[in-house]
C-alpha cells in the first residue's frame, strides 16, 4: 500500500507564505494521522488555514490509485 499526500502549492501560495502554510499543513496532518486506521481507501481533503481545499491524502493499493 501506498499513502500519498498532495498539496497544490499553487493555491497554498494564495494564503501569503507558502513554506510556513506547507511547514502548518504538514505538521497538523503528521499528528492527526493517529485517528486513522490508515488502510487502504482512508482518505481525506487537505485544507489550508483559510479553510481552503488544497490538496488531499489517501492510502491506496498502488501509488496513484
Amino acid at each position: 500500500m501506498h499513502f500519498t499526500l498532495e498539496v497544490d502549492i499553487e493555491q497554498v501560495a494564495q494564503a501569503g507564505d507558502p513554506v510556513a502554510e506547507l511547514g502548518r499543513i504538514l505538521r497538523y496532518w503528521a499528528g492527526n494521522l493517529q485517528h486513522y486506521a490508515l488502510a487502504e481507501g482512508d482518505h481525506e481533503v487537505i485544507y489550508d488555514s483559510g479553510y481552503n481545499a488544497v490538496g488531499s491524502w489517501q492510502i491506496a493499493d498502488r501509488a496513484g490509485s
